[in-house]
């Protein structure tokens, strides 16, 4: 019993972990983008 609650826990923990790596990288790449229009772009 307890095994299957700490697994499962773990499994959230593994879940939440990707979830927020997947989050920053969205995060970071549309940073870049903005970064580069605004850049090129000029006063816009």
């Amino acid at each position: 019993m307890m095994h299957d609650m700490t697994s499962g826990m773990m499994w959230g923990m593994g879940l939440i972990g990707l979830l927020v790596v997947i989050v920053l990288l969205l995060a970071a790449a549309a940073f870049v983008k903005y970064l580069r229009s605004s850049s090129k772009g000029g006063d816009r």
